[in-house]
């Protein structure tokens, strides 16, 4: 079930409410977790079984890494001020859970990836008759990578000390499974929203501004982000493509995936302060940043801090050299980029990334183009940016390069476009692109336009909500990228 479907806006998300509001406050939790088990197993129930058993393991993980089990509720946490010591059972604890997280990512992600992997080399060796001749053909269930990851947040931050272990099993399980960002985030650490699990204000101002989070969501997606995504998928699985079409078309998947994951966190974002909860920013302009590692900054924000907090930082981040700093770089892009798929691609895409991020580190984080006039350096890191999308958007590793080949000229066939520019070239995708441009630099965030909700903003809102509406029911492509992840 998607955000933007009729279905989602005029039954579940009605339906959804209602039952919130009309339930006790002690029973809150309860119908969010009820709820969001029946949106996650929409398509496959069976996959809300897998996410139930991660959720007990990781509960009574924290219980023992709390040393809160059974009449020890009560006891201080003595052992758990940051930098006291652990005991055996907590190490052990922690221990279970992040490899019981990773265990379910690693397989349910990367097993046919590494099926396919190990059958290529053996071919390429000339061991065919060693091949794995494996039968399992392993699904990957919706969101899985964002909610072990937010699982496993919480028994780091216990055993941390930076948070504290819930009592109740329904409110864990809440927090796990909440529906607004289960299957595409943004990644909810424990620690930020501990406190709003125990007590938060429910107004109609939060609301209010819910609404608009959602609906201005709603309209990146259904009149950017789709006819952008038209665009790309045309130039990207294009037998040929030309020189500038390549570029309209990875410039286009830009937009796209901006618009796409943004306008999923603002409608997360939006559902999550219709429910009392408030989530942190996502996005943060991304495509003004004048470096890769500015651009980090302000993309994908819960990720991008969850990788340095839990991983960066923890494999000594820049406290070890500058040898050690650009390795540490490089290693934590290139997880970052199989967290995203069990591709190859992704693994180049991370990799660009991460050579970038130890290059401005090694200038003193004053790359080249950083020295520049802002345009021109907001200009280079965005060609950067949209160059590392071809390997993320391309179906496989010979077709990036043969589109990547179209972007430098490689293609100057003049027959390989004229198909193409019947598909792409009509006023209204050349208008959704133009459009695309001036609100990814022109426009205000989302964040910052629902801070005041005055009576014009509210018309507008409203009024783009029902473009939205009216557009959504006449498209036939409405894919969130971020799903399959």
């Amino acid at each position: 079930m998607v955000f933007s479907s009729y279905f989602f806006i005029f039954y579940f998300l009605p339906i959804v409410l209602l039952l919130y509001y009309l339930s006790p406050k002690k029973l809150r939790h309860l119908t969010i977790a009820i709820i969001s088990y029946v949106f996650y197993g929409w398509a496959n129930p069976a996959f809300v079984l897998l996410m139930i058993g991660s959720t007990i393991i990781d509960y009574i993980c924290g219980l023992f890494i709390a040393d809160r089990w059974g009449k020890n509720w009560n006891k201080p946490i003595v052992s758990l001020v940051k930098g006291g010591n652990r005991t055996k059972r907590q190490k052990i604890a922690v221990r279970v859970s992040i490899i019981s997280n990773l265990s379910l990512l690693v397989f349910f992600k990367y097993f046919n990836f590494a099926v396919e992997n190990y059958n290529s080399l053996l071919e390429f060796i000339g061991l065919q008759t060693l091949e794995s001749d494996s039968i399992i053909n392993v699904v990957l269930p919706l969101g899985i990578s964002f909610y072990t990851f937010q699982s496993m947040s919480y028994s780091i931050d216990i055993y941390r000390g930076n948070a504290k272990a819930i009592r109740k099993f329904v409110d864990f399980a809440c927090y796990v499974s909440m529906f607004p960002q289960l299957v595409a985030g943004p990644i909810i650490r424990f620690q930020e929203i501990s406190n709003q699990l125990k007590e938060r204000t429910h107004t109609l101002e939060k609301f209010s501004r819910g609404i608009a989070f959602f609906c201005l969501g709603m309209a990146k997606k259904v009149l950017l982000a789709n006819p952008c995504g038209k665009i790309a998928d045309t130039c990207f699985d294009a037998v040929d493509v030309g020189f500038l079409n390549s570029w309209y078309g990875a410039i286009s998947y830009a937009f796209q995936i901006y618009f796409d994951f943004s306008g999923y966190s603002d409608m997360a974002i939006g559902l999550g302060l219709m429910l009392g909860f408030v989530f942190a920013k996502n996005f943060d302009s991304p495509y003004s940043s004048r470096s890769i590692t500015e651009f980090w900054r302000r993309w994908h924000i819960s990720l991008s801090t969850w990788l340095r907090d839990y991983l960066y930082i923890p494999l000594g981040g820049n406290r070890n050299g500058n040898t050690r700093t650009y390795i540490n770089l490089m290693l934590v892009m290139l997880l970052g980029g199989l967290w995203h798929g069990s591709s190859w691609n992704f693994v180049i895409w991370g990799a660009i990334h991460g050579t970038f991020l130890a290059l401005e580190r090694l200038a003193n984080k004053k790359a080249f183009y950083q020295k520049l006039p802002k345009l021109a350096g907001i200009t280079i890191t965005f060609i950067i940016v949209v160059f590392a999308w071809v390997f993320f958007r391309a179906s496989d590793l010979p077709n990036a390069i043969t589109y990547i080949q179209a972007m430098f000229g490689g293609n100057t066939s003049s027959q390989a476009d004229l198909v193409n520019n019947i598909l792409i070239k009509n006023p209204y995708y050349i208008f959704s692109f133009i459009l695309a441009g001036i609100v990814v630099w022109k426009f205000p965030q989302t964040w910052d336009f629902t801070k005041k909700i005055t009576l014009a903003k509210s018309i507008w809102i409203m009024l783009l909500m029902m473009l939205s509406v009216m557009a959504m029911v006449t498209q036939d492509f409405n894919p969130f990228i971020y799903f399959i992840f």
